[in-house]
């Protein structure tokens, strides 16, 4: 099938399309079936290399932008300078050479058997072209791997391993084909020349197999810290294949916005944007009073609207400012959710959509983010393997070509915070990122000896472990208290009037299947802010609380949804059974 890459300004050219291969079901399983296998043979063999990211399991683009920026921070501790040289390989998966893969995977010890199976999905392919006014016959493919197999990603990985190698002072790290080049030393114009003697030496590597990098995708980047933040900036550019690349103010890297300083504006900013674009849109489907109910409304909010808006803020720290334009935006996805009207309280509409607040969602990413990180084998994941070592981690292995070593020796002003000291107020010392992923886990590791490891049937050689079945048990538990402390902090950073009465909910309540109008009703007042004579306004506090329909009692919530007789025959089909509007009732 024939899909057009988004964002292209023509689509004349065949490299704004990208062909994705559509595999029957049976295929497809044998396919993952034999990525398990041969993902288990490369890593007992080490033919992918542990700075290797993405279509990996347990791996995802926060352990590699956090491995990024912690090696920044760890080597700008010793006031040293840092810029990053980011490449794109171009057409990665149309250039994976069949013979040349074979030989790689016989070279790193693969079983035979596992060679001849991959040798024979590669070669003899044929394709037939889906898009209007295809000919619809099919055409011989002798290269590449396909897009959309579910091993294609992993033979891919496999095809440009050895492009990677170490260097003292230097990260090179990669998700699938976008590789980070990080390098320091005294002075910029030091690292531009040491960046272009290890992009030729990378580029030599990647013609050795077949590929090379989209020129016209390389950004560079010097790194600042906030205290040069009024210092002159570097401009010198780098030099490219004839073409010459200047430092970039900001770029996106992986789905993430860096800055220089790493100022976290630069990453929420287009996010929000994004968000309050996906929301205008979203919310025609459901205006007030009518289209769907609450129920769905809350769906779009968590499994769309908050995915857009979140992603990247468990690797970022927000600031003031910018936790106030998330919140000012939240809380219109909340009323919409509810219906409820503006004079609503700020923190009614949070509990009754069951959306907590932003920082409080963001929190609760980053510590679930700092579990997996801390429990995931530090043998497979580049965050993990940087973790200080008084971690209590089930495994002591760390990171060979760490940057931590250039902190040694150094006076307390410069020494970064250990993982359990706390933050300062005002932070004269802070935490390395990676630390600080470790320190947001000290509150849920109280009472256990060690951190459980998942995955842990990813490492090929491990010492004794505790049993699979204790450690994911134990995981589960971290979970377990991440989502209580959610909740309790919720209650207590974010009090409401006494007269809300309703507990805290994470899903939905019953009622928000209801009709759009009938559910924003039942919030309304729910809140005390409703067309209900026993909820006066500011304009009319001294109104008759009488219910109109009936003139019996006050026109409370109770007397409104179970007991008033003139709304009987209407109340009939929607609450059956209701008896009670209690916060412990079922409504």
């Amino acid at each position: 099938m024939v899909l057009d890459k988004p964002g292209k300004p023509s689509y004349e050219s065949p490299s704004s399309i990208r062909i994705i291969v559509l595999i029957r079901t049976i295929p497809e399983i044998l396919e993952r079936i034999i990525a398990a296998r041969l993902l288990a043979a490369a890593r007992l063999t080490g033919l992918l290399h542990p700075n290797q990211c993405g279509s990996l399991p347990g791996l995802s683009t926060y352990d590699t932008c956090l491995t990024l920026t912690n090696d920044v921070r760890t080597l700008q501790r010793p006031r040293l300078k840092v810029s990053s040289l980011f490449l794109d390989i171009k057409a990665g998966f149309d250039n994976v050479d069949n013979n040349t893969l074979a030989r790689i995977l016989r070279e790193g010890g693969i079983p035979p058997y596992l060679v001849s199976w991959v040798s024979s999905f590669l070669g003899e392919r044929s394709c037939t072209l889906i898009f209007p006014g295809a000919p619809g016959t099919l055409a011989p493919v002798n290269v590449g791997a396909p897009q959309g197999s579910p091993i294609s990603p992993l033979l891919f990985l496999l095809y440009v391993a050895p492009l990677h190698f170490s260097i003292p002072w230097c990260l090179m790290i990669s998700y699938v084909d976008d590789f980070a080049l990080t390098v320091a030393s005294l002075a910029y114009r030091g690292n531009i020349r040491r960046l272009q003697q290890l992009f030729e030496r990378l580029e030599r590597k990647a013609s050795r197999v077949g590929v090379s990098f989209s020129v016209a995708k390389t950004e560079l980047i010097h790194w600042r810290t906030p205290s040069q933040r009024n210092s002159p900036k570097c401009v010198s550019p780098i030099q490219i294949k004839r073409d010459l690349f200047r430092p970039s103010d900001s770029l996106r890297w992986l789905g993430d916005g860096f800055t220089p300083a790493l100022d976290p504006a630069a990453h929420f900013s287009p996010r929000l944007a994004l968000a309050q674009v996906a929301f205008v849109l979203v919310r025609r489907l459901s205006p007030p009073g009518a289209g769907l109910p609450p129920y769905l409304c809350h769906r779009l909010a968590t499994s769309l609207i908050a995915p857009i808006l979140l992603y990247g803020a468990d690797q970022f720290t927000r600031s003031v400012g910018t936790t106030t334009r998330l919140d000012t935006f939240w809380r219109k996805v909340q009323r919409w959710t509810t219906n409820c009207f503006s004079a609503t309280p700020t923190g009614i509409p949070s509990l009754e959509s069951c959306l907590p607040p932003v920082s409080l969602l963001v929190a609760h990413r980053q510590r679930l983010a700092a579990r997996r990180v801390v429990c995931s084998p530090p043998r497979v994941n580049p965050a993990t393997d940087r973790v200080h070592p008084s971690f209590p981690s089930l495994s002591g292995y760390r990171a060979p070509d760490s940057s931590l070593a250039v902190t040694r020796g150094l006076s307390s002003v410069y020494l970064p915070l250990h993982w359990k000291t706390p933050r300062p107020v005002p932070p004269i010392r802070n935490h390395l990122p990676v630390d600080a992923v470790a320190h947001r886990t000290i509150p849920f590791i109280l009472g256990l000896s060690r951190m459980p490891m998942i995955n842990s049937h990813l490492v090929c050689t491990t010492p004794s472990l505790p049993p699979q079945s204790l450690m994911d048990s134990t995981y589960s538990a971290l979970k377990k208290r991440v989502r209580e402390a959610l909740l309790t902090e919720w209650a207590s950073l974010f009090p409401t009037p006494g007269y809300y009465v309703h507990p805290l909910a994470l899903s939905p309540r019953p009622f928000m299947g209801l009709g759009k109008f009938v559910a924003g009703r039942i919030h309304q007042m729910r809140a005390r802010k409703s067309y209900l004579a026993a909820h006066p306004t500011w304009r009319s506090p001294d109104a008759d609380t009488s219910c109109p329909p009936c003139g019996l009692e006050p026109e409370t919530f109770q007397h409104a949804i179970v007991s008033c007789p003139s709304r009987q025959h209407s109340r009939s089909p929607l609450l059956h059974g209701v008896t009670s509007v209690d916060p412990e009732a079922p409504l």
